[in-house]
């Protein structure tokens, strides 16, 4: 029998890179082309090694879940635990879905089949195994964990969502630099400068790395941003010093804490297709994630959106 495995890869590559699109269409995922690429590559070539003479530990279990650990967090990243068993769980029910399809499809379209030690084959030549359960028990067991399985991936689907309409692509311009994420508009979000009542906005402190200094980062990551003033003219010099602020809050211990906030010339907001500016914002810099899976990268003051 001659196997052509380029031919096999590239099926496989256009399968999986088809289901890959499919999983982040309904979990309604930001993705690059380039990583869907490689991680269909990824899946393709696994299919392609067992043609070849490899040992027969790749294609065990554990081997095959960590294949498929793989190829989610090559297409999409990590983010969190909870965010790849969710996108793991999308990605394998709709390969059940496709591969069920394909077998019902087949089975009514045969025309007649042979069993043959426990394998139907059809008069195409395929060959369908046939599954045996002794056990009612056993099916309802699998049963319940993939319809528990099932609604959670599914609700948390619905809640992402219910949540992209409160998304918003933010630019801030500051000067000759601008820099360009997704925002979440938070209607709980009630931080003002207490001086001159502006709203402050929060933003992930990483999108700004090009331009500031790498010892600022590590003081806004470890809450240290009074250091940052005082060494203003003194350690260092900053071509934005005149706007820089510092925004006191409430910390999650219910302490007041300060946060290192810069003046921008103007913000634009992009959102439900219309454009919205506005002057009159600090953008609050926050050492942390903001959203675990990324999905956006500050969080929009509704003063904003009103104003437009």
């Amino acid at each position: 029998m001659v196997v052509y495995a380029d031919l096999i890869f590239l099926l496989n590559f256009l399968v999986d890179a088809a289901l890959l699109l499919v999983t982040a269409k309904t979990r309604k995922i930001a993705f690059k082309w380039w990583r869907i690429a490689l991680s269909a590559a990824l899946g393709a070539s696994y299919v392609v090694m067992m043609f070849l003479p490899v040992p027969t530990l790749l294609f065990t279990f554990s081997v095959k879940c960590m294949f498929c650990t793989g190829m989610i967090i090559t297409a999409f990243g990590y983010g969190s635990l909870q965010n790849l068993l969710r996108n793991m769980g999308t990605f394998l029910l709709i390969n059940f879905a496709v591969a069920g399809g394909m077998f019902g499809i087949h089975y009514v379209l045969a025309s007649s089949s042979d069993v043959m030690k426990g394998i139907v084959f059809t008069q195409s030549g395929v060959a369908v195994f046939q599954f045996q359960i002794g056990s009612i028990l056993f099916v309802v067991l699998l049963l319940l964990p993939l319809l528990w399985w099932f609604r959670t991936v599914f609700q948390s689907s619905k809640q992402r969502e219910v949540m992209t309409t409160y998304l918003a692509e933010v630019t801030i311009h500051v000067g000759d630099f601008s820099a360009t994420c997704k925002g979440l508009i938070d209607t709980g979000n009630q931080l003002y400068d207490p001086l001159t009542r502006t709203p402050v906005m929060v933003m992930e402190v990483s999108e700004w790395g090009d331009v500031l200094p790498e010892l600022w980062l590590q003081r806004i990551r470890s809450s240290d941003v009074d250091q940052i003033i005082s060494g203003l003219g003194v350690e260092e010099e900053f071509i934005w010093q005149d706007r820089l602020r510092l925004v006191p809050y409430r910390g999650v211990n219910r302490n007041t804490q300060f946060m290192l906030a810069i003046k921008p010339d103007k913000v634009v907001i992009i959102h439900n297709e219309s454009q919205l500016e506005a002057t009159k914002v600090l953008i609050g810099l926050d050492g942390g994630k903001l959203c675990s899976d990324g999905s956006y990268q500050a969080i929009i003051h509704p003063a904003l959106i009103q104003a437009g």
